[in-house]
């Protein structure tokens, strides 16, 4: 098993509130880790959803479900039977005892008519996304407060594009399968998951469309969403296609990044950018193998880009323009900017200016 990051923060919750919520894509770990707070002894029992049984039994009389479960419960596959909300409202309402419920569910459960508000105030969220690459190699990434730290640490990076770790992506199995296996994993993962959780998700009237926007969306890693282009390009009404792209954020195969702005009304007014949440799977998609990268300096950029979720240049030197976007906001923000960074492909740590420097890619996991 992987450490994640994320069992600290949700062992703190379990003594702190009645229901902890544990969302991410199948496939992520969720019941690795749902399953391992169990064997620490923070939770009793652990139930699946996909046990058609207990889905049965939960879809008949959700209340009663509930009432016969003792101890603190894991209910994994929570979003497979939605009735189960309104009832597990009732009962933390009359008992908040913390550390009763863990509930993981693999579509957005929040997504889905009423969940949330039977839900809020009653419990924390969480959300697990595939391994990063911190904890693939088991260290804690310590990026961010290395940014905001007085000074830089030094660090040396390999000088060479990160390809295996696009290509292998973040999810458990597919981390640990050898490269020529992996694009199997990856091809029955999407069949799967487009198949069976769509359908239980909603009505679908064009299912090979998702494929095919997913493929699309795929192949415009970290670019701005543009409704009326994808539109046109896949020939479907916006409606449709707004209602199948909440599909795929549901799905946890995209993910948007909003932009930033100081101005919170601009903000809002510009289009988000468009992430695959998985640079493995999004490669495998559209076929594209090592060879494509190599050969390929923007086309790399590009994936490097969605990788790491902010601008990175796929080359192993870097010239003053690559800091322009830094400077005015340097100069936007005043005193309130502590430091800029660009991460590139070079080896060494490059101080531009005072705030202003350039750091190998491989600070993102390695600081």
């Amino acid at each position: 098993m992987f450490p994640r990051h994320l069992s600290t923060p949700l062992r703190q919750a379990l003594q702190d509130r009645p229901v902890v919520l544990l969302l991410g894509g199948r496939q992520v770990g969720k019941s690795t880790l749902a399953q391992a707070l169990v064997a620490e002894g923070l939770l009793d029992r652990y139930l699946t959803l996909d046990d058609l049984s207990l889905l049965a039994a939960a879809q008949l009389d959700p209340q009663g479900f509930l009432s016969g479960l003792q101890g603190r419960v894991v209910l994994d596959e929570v979003q497979r039977a939605p009735g189960l909300l309104l009832p597990l409202k009732a009962l933390v309402d009359r008992d908040r005892r913390p550390g009763r419920f863990l509930l993981t569910g693999s579509a957005n459960l929040l997504a889905l008519p009423k969940a949330a508000e039977h839900l809020v105030g009653r419990m924390a969220l969480f959300t697990l996304w595939p391994l990063s690459q911190g904890e693939v190699e088991g260290r804690k990434e310590e990026f961010l407060p290395a940014l905001f730290a007085e000074e830089l640490p030094p660090l040396q990076g390999e000088g060479k594009p990160p390809l295996e770790r696009l290509l292998r992506g973040g999810y458990p199995e597919a981390v640990l399968l050898p490269p020529e296996r992996r694009g199997a994993w990856f091809r029955d993962y999407l069949a799967t998951l487009l198949a069976r959780e769509v359908r239980e998700l909603g009505q679908v009237e064009r299912l090979g469309e998702l494929p095919r926007l997913y493929a699309l969306l795929a192949a415009r890693p970290a670019q701005l969403l543009n409704w009326a282009e994808l539109a046109r390009t896949l020939g479907l009404p916006a409606t449709t296609l707004r209602r199948y792209f909440a599909l795929l954020e549901t799905l946890y195969l995209v993910h948007t990044l909003p932009p930033w702005q100081a101005n919170l009304g601009k903000r809002l007014a510009k289009s988000p950018k468009v992430l695959p949440t998985d640079s493995g799977l999004a490669l495998h998609a559209l076929g594209l193998e090592r060879a494509h990268l190599e050969g390929d300096p923007t086309l790399l950029g590009k994936y490097l880009e969605a990788f790491v979720a902010m601008e990175v240049k796929a080359r192993g030197s870097l010239r003053l323009e690559d800091l322009r976007g830094l400077r005015s906001l340097a100069q936007a923000l005043g005193p309130r900017f502590h430091r800029g960074v660009v991460l590139y492909l070079g080896r060494e740590t490059v101080p531009f200016a005072k705030n202003l420097h350039a750091l190998p890619l491989e600070a993102l996991w390695r600081l």
